[in-house]
């Protein structure tokens, strides 16, 4: 009977497995693109400075990976990324607005033929690679890539080009604990920039060579999103 009852388990498990597997939700670039109206206004305007926490850049999104986009808007909508703003906006998204979204953003100002930001990138200044080589594993290139445009899995984001101010928020809210209304729930990227490894200072640093590097992402102006929506 133990048997029989562990054998109709494995498959019931197996079962389920089977169907998530198949429900798994594919984006279309072409929907996301009539889904942006609540995104344009801050992501869709270049230089626009958001105030929460502090006052920095909005991060661009264009040419970001779209798994990691959807990893992202995921964890403003569980809570594991706290943001007041972005927790609102996520909460309206369903599953299917989420791949949509993350499917146009991935592929917005991208153009065929533009040099590979790898081909592009410069030595890394001694200061910095001494902050880096902190890390016995050399998690910041090992997970991010060698030139920060990389990744090594697809909900890891591309870094390179981006801006310092935000890189420089993001990061310090991998410290920040029991608070309501911000902090990233991340095991890797807290233990990464603990204080005891990284003063702030070291972290604005990091955020500011990172931020020189070529990479693909960028922000799209407002104009330009409304017209291939249309």
């Amino acid at each position: 009977m133990n048997k029989l009852l562990t054998t109709m388990f494995a498959f019931a498990v197996a079962c389920v497995t089977v169907s998530a597997q198949a429900q798994q939700v594919t984006g279309n670039a072409q929907e996301g693109a009539k889904k942006v109206a609540m995104c344009v206004g801050c992501h869709g305007i270049i230089g626009y400075q958001a105030s929460f926490p502090e006052i920095h850049k909005v991060p661009m999104i264009a040419g970001q990976s779209a798994s990691y986009i959807t990893s992202a808007l995921t964890a403003y909508k569980g809570g594991d990324r706290k943001h007041p703003t972005m927790r609102a906006i996520a909460d309206t998204l369903k599953e299917q607005d989420i791949a949509d979204l993350a499917a146009y953003y991935s592929q917005l100002g991208l153009k065929e033929g533009d040099a590979p930001p790898a081909a592009l990138a410069k030595p890394m200044p001694e200061n910095v690679l001494a902050l880096v080589s902190r890390d016995k594993d050399n998690s910041c290139t090992k997970c991010h890539g060698a030139n920060f445009n990389t990744p090594n899995d697809g909900t890891v984001p591309k870094l390179a080009g981006q801006h310092a101010d935000y890189l420089f928020v993001a990061l310090k809210s991998y410290r920040v604990k029991n608070n309501l209304h911000l902090g990233r729930s991340n095991a890797v990227m807290a233990q990464q920039v603990e204080p005891k490894k990284f003063t702030n200072a070291e972290l604005k640093t990091l955020a500011s060579y990172i931020s020189s590097l070529p990479g693909d992402l960028k922000t799209v102006p407002e104009s330009r999103i409304h017209r291939a929506a249309q």
